[in-house]
């Protein structure tokens, strides 16, 4: 197997358990003597002995981490101090629900085990690590919206000004045809806007609390894909949670506008529309994840500038559909 520092091949980190495991582990059957095992472990060249991995014949029946192994008595049979239920996952596991189930189950290695049974290896925390931390600089430059890979992620603070701008240009584009498509849209209220001017106040905040909602929502929904929970378990409680977020932050605003203006019908329109934006937002920021994933794209995707476009032009649109009948 390949050491940690071979995991990355033409730029791309590999990307399923068995990249990462190694079969160069300590071994024991479940009737072996701690005693006899810590002796055998002179002068055995592994890669690493976190843990040893129990066998019968080929198949795997437990892991007895080293600390557990140093503390027991000579003559303890392996069987009574090993972990008889550890955490497995199968060879073609994603390598970031691999970390992730190495984490949830608080264990130093993780076994990767095949649909026979049979023992392929041991994921090594320090391989993990390096899982764990190319897949955060990964998300980080895709929660950006501008690169698609860890290592274009580390080139990119490196990069000419160049190859800067042709990276982020596109994606800076989209979100200025969004600006001007808003302004198109403020436009058209002009009459409604000359009857009651404050209506333009509040655009902002109405703009910015749903991308918020909208912001929190994505990042739920993806971490949770990328860990392997199915949308259906969170689909519900987010419509539900962005409508409660709706209501408290509109119901929150009303004596504010009524203390600050004294409109009592702005106030409401207002409140109204905070309580529809954001719950729009929500729908917004679940749909454009789960039709990345669906189309087999990574959903980090629809973290970037194009979900934020698209939240802030309906929050503009919904802001004046539900304030304008009331506060003019």
């Amino acid at each position: 197997m390949a050491a940690v520092d071979e995991t990355l091949q033409d730029g791309e980190l590999l990307r399923v358990a068995a990249d990462h495991a190694t079969a160069r582990v300590p071994r024991a059957a479940p009737h072996d003597r701690a005693g006899d095992l810590r002796a055998g472990l002179a002068g055995l060249l592994v890669e690493c002995a976190d843990d040893i991995a129990v066998l019968k014949g080929d198949q795997l029946v437990g892991l007895l981490p080293i600390e557990r192994l140093l503390a027991a008595p000579a003559d303890t049979p392996v069987e009574a101090i090993m972990d008889p239920d550890p955490p497995t996952v199968p060879p073609g596991e994603a390598q970031e629900r691999a970390a992730w189930e190495m984490v949830r189950r608080g264990e130093s290695s993780l076994a990767v085990v095949g649909e026979d049974g049979r023992f392929v290896g041991l994921i090594p925390p320090h391989r993990m690590l390096a899982v764990l931390l190319a897949e955060h600089d990964e998300d980080l430059a895709r929660i950006g919206g501008y690169l698609a890979s860890t290592a274009g992620a580390r080139i990119a603070a490196e990069e000419p000004v160049g190859r800067r701008l042709w990276h982020r240009l596109p994606w800076l584009l989209i979100g200025l045809i969004g600006a001007m498509l808003s302004a198109v849209i403020v436009g058209s209220f002009e009459e409604q806007l000359a009857q009651n001017v404050l209506l333009a106040f509040f655009v902002p905040a109405v703009v910015y609390m749903a991308d918020a909602v909208g912001t929190q929502t994505e990042a739920v929904l993806i971490r949770g894909l990328s860990v392997g929970i199915h949308i259906r378990q969170v689909i519900r409680r987010e419509i539900l949670t962005g409508l409660i977020v709706g209501l408290l932050v509109g119901g929150a605003f009303v004596p504010f506008c009524l203390l600050g203006w004294g409109e009592a019908d702005l106030a409401v329109a207002v409140g109204l529309a905070l309580v529809a934006s954001c719950s729009v937002a929500t729908v917004v920021a679940m749909t454009l994840p789960m039709l990345f994933h669906r189309l087999g794209h990574d959903p980090a995707f629809g973290s970037g500038p194009l979900a934020t476009v698209i939240q802030d032009l309906l929050s503009i649109v919904v802001y004046f559909a539900v304030a304008v009948p009331i506060a003019t």
